[in-house]
């Protein structure tokens, strides 16, 4: 794996992540239908230049999140898996395939809600701000050579870990007027 043993992978950026994620959408749209109002690259693989984990990061806005079978049946049929978390009332998560390592994470929010406002508010911020960008990759390369483990535990500790930085960009960039 790309940091060492860790289980979590750190790779250099690829320029074909778009192209990846274009054709996720498209098959996302397809499943959803008028349900998806909007989805949106997100996640480390969206920012040009960014070393990141090789996993697709895809936020899908609905109108209400519940029931949850409106967009988790439809996602389910095209290989998603939901991952029942309490999150759930703000943000379900799924993923696909079933087993690590996962290819693509999907965050479903409410379309004009604060959670969505709030991650394309730091995605627009890093694309903008290249210094920023480079400190939130020095964190996420040192975390990835730390924590050990390809299991959940591991990769949620290195989610945790990341928060105090991704919450103090947040503010930033909403004071800023982001997302654009």
């Amino acid at each position: 794996m790309g940091a060492g043993s860790t289980g979590i992978e750190i790779v250099p950026y690829d320029s074909g992540w778009t192209l990846q994620f274009e054709a996720e959408a498209a098959r996302i749209r397809a499943a959803l239908g008028a349900t998806a109002l909007r989805i949106d690259h997100n996640g480390s693989t969206s920012i040009p230049g960014m070393r990141a984990k090789p996993v697709i990061d895809i936020q899908i806005s609905v109108a209400k999140l519940q029931p949850l079978a409106t967009f988790g049946d439809p996602l389910e049929t095209i290989g998603y898996h939901h991952v029942p978390h309490p999150d759930d009332a703000f943000c379900p998560f799924f993923h696909r395939p079933a087993d690590w390592p996962h290819t693509h994470h999907v965050h479903v929010v409410e379309h004009g809600g604060i959670e969505e406002r709030r991650t394309l508010a730091f995605r627009d911020y890093l694309r903008d701000h290249d210094a920023a960008a480079r400190e939130y990759e020095r964190i996420k390369i040192e975390l990835a050579g730390r924590l050990i483990g390809a299991d959940h535990d591991s990769r949620e500790s290195y989610a945790r870990a990341k928060s105090e930085f991704i919450e103090r960009i947040v503010a930033r960039a909403i004071e800023g007027g982001y997302p654009k």
